[in-house]
């Protein structure tokens, strides 16, 4: 996990103490893409926490964005969110 990854890591267990928090840099896939060439990262979020019961997704994400808001403009060009809380998880 890089340094930025690991900001963006500590930040999201800090807000949401998540069950789970899966993290992946899919900049690879976006080679050539115009965030890309900025430095910004794609990535794809995973996150499990209690924070989200009984919201829709619409606020989950906006609680990710909130949390990663100052990064969103340097860091981080494209961010696909899974947010849901433990007792939405299949068994």
């Amino acid at each position: 996990m890089n340094e930025r990854m690991q900001k963006m890591h500590s930040r999201l267990a800090a807000t949401f103490a998540p069950v789970e928090c899966q993290l992946e840099d899919e900049s690879h896939l976006h080679a050539g893409h115009a965030g890309a060439a900025t430095g910004a990262g794609h990535y794809k979020l995973r996150l499990v926490s209690e924070r989200f019961t009984g919201l829709n997704r619409v606020a989950r994400h906006r609680l990710v964005y909130d949390c990663l808001r100052d990064m969103m403009s340097s860091d981080i060009h494209a961010l696909n969110i899974i947010a849901i809380a433990p007792s939405e998880l299949t068994r």
